[in-house]
């Protein structure tokens, strides 16, 4: 199977804080690839804006440099490159200040899509929308894409919402997460919603529970500052993994268009179950082995900020009723990996008495590093002499079931190519984020009135004993990290 590309409009993107590192690792070389495969047309334009006292010559230098350790199989092509660095053109900019808006403003063409990319603090947010607003910049079709983390509290984002909207409608405004660029997740709803097979078994008669990890190998190293403040609640849970509970729960919307798979998404936020206490862990990973510590990590020896959170979570609705969903995810864990694992009940009679307890029936959703689906099933042990059982699986891994042809791309290359048509189904939309943030902020304001701190687990480990037991006394167990028998 080959993937079509399907070039997209001409645009003007301007990319604010273009020397950051974001800009440098994942988005311009994400475009690099997009104009080297035909997908972004020859007479788009970025301009991208930074504080560095730096001219356009200087700044492509720079990104030459950048593109050949973070896109080295497309900057192989030396005319290509060249090609692609004369769309850039580089803007000093300070957006506190009001020197350069002008000069900004005057490089935007009026026939082509103007994307506005914010890879910068949330705290300027609200001063370049209003910025571009004033100085005429923000036409029909325009939009602005913001990263993540949209706030740090429900306060703090309705008051982000309404800065934005000063200068943009909400049809015009991308709330970018990463994971929903990811090809598996995308294929979730191919899955569930293109297929008569699994629709019927989707819900809690069929699912005994569901579990959703996303674990990383790395810690908070050189982002001890900001992890310190956000920690794994917001920097993971109110945004990747609500983002991915709410793809696996939500009911089939009435069409495949923006506001209606949005809707649904909303409507599984709306029905969470308060979090209770006792199912909510928290942990810290400490040294192991020269490894270094959270705390150390993040520079603050009595820092009660965790790293680590796992949870069960209710969807309190007809389909979920009764099914929970078992959330985990955190720093310096065992292998970096991401995963959805639905597991399926038991037959409603077992014949065969060994397999009683088994649930043999898993589907396994990779996100990350390896992309694909693994379905596990019981079968018959080949071979005379006796009825043995045993598990096999039927996988389907991208890069293998498609015969290496599809045209791979990282996930912001898509969400980007996305933004450019107008596409926001990817995207978060304002209330979806306020209500993820409903939903968090009381487990936090908890945490922070109880002032415990979290539970020690050592680095390159599962995470603490006390997550392992949150599944044990359900009578269920967590997935191992970096399963190997699943790839």
């Amino acid at each position: 199977m080959v993937s079509r590309v399907i070039p997209v409009s001409s645009f003007d993107l301007v990319i604010f804080g273009a020397t950051g590192d974001l800009a440098q690792r994942k988005i311009l070389p994400g475009l690099f690839r997009r104009f080297s495969v035909g997908q972004m047309p020859r007479d788009a334009r970025i301009i991208a804006t930074a504080r560095s006292e730096i001219d356009t010559d200087m700044f492509r230098a720079d990104l030459r440099t950048s593109l050949a350790e973070f896109a080295p199989c497309s900057s192989g092509d030396a005319e290509m490159l060249d090609q692609f660095l004369a769309t850039i053109v580089y803007i000093h900019l300070d957006v506190m200040s009001q020197e350069g808006w002008s000069e900004l403003v005057g490089l935007l063409r009026g026939s082509a899509v103007r994307a506005f990319y914010l890879s910068v603090s949330t705290s300027l947010f609200g001063t370049i929308a209003s910025r571009l607003s004033s100085y005429g910049a923000v036409t029909p079709e325009s939009r602005i894409v913001v990263e993540k983390p949209f706030g740090n509290d429900l306060a703090i984002a309705r008051a982000l919402n309404a800065d934005l909207r000063q200068g943009f409608e909400e049809s015009q405004i991308y709330r970018i997460d990463h994971y929903l660029g990811k090809e598996t997740v995308q294929n979730l709803m191919a899955l569930r919603f293109a297929n008569a097979l699994w629709e019927p078994l989707w819900n809690s008669t069929h699912i005994d529970h569901v579990q959703i990890t996303v674990a990383e190998s790395l810690g908070v190293e050189g982002r001890g500052e900001y992890y310190n403040r956000a920690g794994a609640m917001r920097d993971m849970v109110q945004n990747h993994l609500m983002q991915l509970l709410c793809l696996t729960a939500m009911e089939p919307p009435s069409r495949f268009e923006p506001n209606a798979v949005r809707d649904e998404k909303v409507k599984v936020i709306e029905a969470l179950a308060p979090a209770k206490p006792q199912e909510i862990v928290r942990g810290q990973y400490r040294d192991k082995e020269g490894q270094g510590s959270y705390r150390a990590h993040a520079g603050d020896p009595t820092s009660r900020t965790e790293s680590f959170v796992a949870m069960k979570v209710a969807i309190a609705n007809w389909r979920w009723a009764g099914t929970p969903f078992y959330l985990r995810t955190g720093k310096r864990l065992r292998a970096r990996t991401s995963e959805i694992a639905v597991v399926f009940r038991e037959p409603p009679h077992m014949i065969f008495p060994e397999m009683e307890n088994r649930r043999s029936n898993q589907m396994i959703i990779h996100l990350q590093p390896d992309e694909g689906i693994t379905l596990h099933n019981t079968i018959k042990e080949p071979g005379p002499g006796g009825f043995r059982l045993a598990e096999v699986t039927l996988d389907m891994t991208f890069a293998n079931a498609l015969g290496g042809q599809t045209d791979s791309q990282d996930a912001y290359e898509r969400l980007i190519m996305d933004v450019i048509r107008g596409d926001q189904t990817l995207f978060m939309r304002g209330d979806e984020v306020e209500a993820a943030w409903a939903w968090v902020d009381p487990i936090i304001a908890r945490w922070e009135e109880a002032r415990h701190a979290p539970e020690p687990y050592d680095a390159g480990g599962s995470g603490p004993e006390e997550a392992l037991m949150l599944m044990h006394r359900d009578g269920r167990r967590w997935r191992e990290i970096g399963r190997v028998e699943d790839k």
